[in-house]
């Protein structure tokens, strides 16, 4: 019976310190790699804080398991495609702060059906493709950014209907029409993807319009100078002398008879 508690409690011990090992080469290795200027911490999940880190590209080198991941503060200039592609587990990402003027139609590739939080506010985005934030489940920020209103937004925000408060906070730095410019987007209301055919048809009848009336003056024009010529030609026959019968072809034909 000894022999039995005894193999019982070596057998618990290795086991115990076979899993302190193993978790001590995890935290070992998710640490190693952390990646450059960043921080890694495993609160709720592995969170990686490159805030202020003076980042100037999105890194690489993110750890697979990142669940929260703070780019926020930086030089950041654009996101490119599948960026994220690899990081399955990540739900929150701050990209705010930065000065990032473009974001690939494929930016969120891999985490729009996980991400449940992203910030993009504070930036220097005016438009993105119409299909930047399709299928993104995140509660988007997206504010403060001098956005371009035109059909392209317009798109981009409808696919974005559960976030209606964050479409709500859009401003409308420039816009297709002039009048929008500095309001928010959802309250100017105009549906913004007609515009072009709207304008192609003014377009035509102006022309058609200008050709009409050019047709019509050529018309005018014609039959006044018709009846200018007729009236100068009426008055040419009228001022020619008419033919009087002269006395000899009187007398003669008072002879004949």
């Amino acid at each position: 019976m000894n022999l039995v508690d005894l193999w019982l409690t070596r057998s618990l011990s290795m086991c115990l310190l076979l899993q302190s090992f193993v978790l001590m080469i995890l935290c070992f290795h998710s640490a190693s790699m952390c990646p450059k200027g960043c921080l890694c911490s495993h609160a709720g999940g592995l969170n990686v804080s490159c805030s202020n880190a003076n980042l100037k590209e999105i890194p690489k080198d993110l750890p697979p398991d990142t669940s929260l991941l703070y780019l926020d503060s930086n030089q950041i200039t654009s996101i490119p495609n599948e960026i994220f592609k690899d990081l399955h587990q990540l739900k929150v990402l701050n990209l705010s702060k930065n000065i990032i003027g473009f974001v690939d139609e494929r930016a969120f590739k891999g985490v729009a059906e996980t991400l449940q939080a992203l910030d993009l506010s504070d930036n220097r985005i005016k438009t993105v493709h119409k299909n930047a934030f399709s299928n993104l489940k995140a509660k988007a920020q997206i504010a403060n950014n001098p956005w371009h209103c035109d059909c392209t937004l317009q798109q981009v925000l409808k696919s974005m209907a559960s976030n209606h408060e964050s479409a709500n906070s859009v401003i409308c730095k420039t816009s297709e029409l002039e009048e929008h410019a500095g309001r928010p987007f959802l309250k100017a209301d105009a549906d913004l993807c007609n515009l072009p055919k709207k304008t192609t048809d003014y377009a035509m009848l102006v022309t058609m319009f200008g050709w009409f009336t050019m047709v019509i003056s050529y018309v005018v024009y014609y039959v006044r100078q018709n009846q200018e010529d007729a009236r100068r030609h009426l008055e040419y026959l009228k001022s020619l002398p008419s033919k009087q019968k002269k006395p000899d072809e009187a007398d003669d034909i008072s002879t004949v008879v």
